[in-house]
């Protein structure tokens, strides 16, 4: 097989893009981005960059039109677009119509039912008046069926008082899963079929804005645990016969039993650390399975911890960061910072990874991390 230059089109300039044009570079991939902020984390790392809105029809054909493979950083984007722009010859990952069904959660979660993938009960509402008939299934979680990311759109409705800060659009409920812990599987497939996965990650959330704060991997959990985790995210991406990259993401309940939460058809959060931790990374795994090359070996080098650095509490304003030089003297610490320029209260400014042998020591530059390094204005 023969290789080429590619041009390749990302719909969204964020940190997600600027982390794959940096994996794209060694592959000699010339990217092109289209994002409605004309100071977007992706502007300083390529000179092919397109101001506009990623929900607009035309905007995305005519971004589309000039390049060889069309993917995303996020799901926000017009799918109708990328069908047009698929029906052109321009290949595009992920497809389209499961883009459509993972934007909306309603979906999503009737697509788990119907190919038997483990879940969390869920129902339906078309408003927060239908909670009300519903009191026997709480307590419950519910989520927007559209336009939620990043912790927002999802409200927990535990009893008949908390009705009242619940959503008033088409949702749905899922039932609360008491969990031991949340997992992740960041899974790989190209066009030929092959298919790999990362070691399973362990996720620590914020417990009010609902963001994952750090994460260590490989995960704490069974073996057993560990391949039924493997084993349903390949079940996800065969199903739908998915090309790409897509995190799914679980709960493990107390009786170890795995759930899928949700999944994001895309590079994430979850995955940073492979960049430093794993022989290849997230980014340089989705370009490998877009371009239908043969996957990357996703073996630990060292066990790793990831920190989200977010925004402080009480600041927003052009971002300065504080503590910086204290942690970059750390052995085995590597700093990622987005360079987006303005920060507020607990906004995604960047990640730290950590390597270590131990779980001790990653523990302790966690600890070290979170008290020297912050975000302010």
């Amino acid at each position: 097989m023969s290789y080429q230059q590619t041009r390749l089109g990302i719909l969204g300039g964020g940190q997600l893009g600027k982390m794959l044009i940096q994996s794209a570079a060694d592959l000699n991939i010339l990217c092109k981005v289209l994002d409605p902020d004309a100071s977007a984390p992706c502007k300083v790392l390529t000179n092919d960059f397109v101001q506009g809105k990623l929900t607009d029809y035309q905007t995305v054909v005519d971004f589309g039109k000039e390049v060889d493979i069309l993917t995303i950083e996020i799901e926000n984007v017009n799918t109708e677009a990328m069908e047009y722009l698929q029906s052109q010859g321009v290949k595009v990952f992920p497809k389209p119509h499961i883009v459509r069904e993972i934007q909306d959660k309603r979906l999503q979660k009737q697509f788990f039912e119907k190919h038997q993938i483990p879940t969390a009960d869920f129902l339906l509402i078309e408003n927060r008046e239908e909670i009300k008939k519903h009191i026997d299934f709480l307590p419950a979680v519910q989520k927007l069926g559209k336009e939620g990311y990043d912790g927002r759109g999802v409200q927990k409705i535990f009893n008949h008082d908390d009705i009242a800060k619940g959503f008033d659009a088409p949702s749905l409920l899922e039932k609360f899963v008491d969990f031991e812990k949340e997992i992740s599987v960041i899974i790989a497939r190209n066009e030929a079929g092959e298919v790999k996965t990362f070691p399973v990650v362990e996720l620590a959330f914020n417990p009010i804005y609902n963001l994952v704060e750090f994460l260590f991997a490989p995960a704490n959990i069974s073996e057993m645990v560990e391949k039924e985790a493997n084993r349903i995210a390949t079940l996800i991406v065969e199903k739908w016969d998915f090309v790409g990259l897509l995190a799914v993401e679980m709960f493990l309940t107390k009786d170890q039993k795995v759930l899928v939460n949700e999944v994001a058809p895309r590079p994430h959060n979850s995955g940073h650390h492979t960049i430093e931790a794993n022989y290849v990374s997230q980014y340089e795994q989705h370009l490998r399975a877009i371009l239908n090359l043969s996957l990357g070996s996703t073996a630990t080098i060292l066990p790793a911890a990831m920190v989200n650095l977010l925004g402080e509490e009480g600041y927003t304003g052009n971002a300065r960061y504080e503590g910086l030089e204290q942690v970059l003297s750390l052995e085995g610490v590597y700093v990622h910072l987005y360079g987006k320029t303005i920060t507020k209260p607990f906004r995604k400014m960047g990640h730290v990874t950590v390597l270590d042998k131990t779980t001790e020591g990653l523990k302790s530059k966690i600890d070290f991390i979170k008290k020297h390094l912050k975000v302010i204005a």
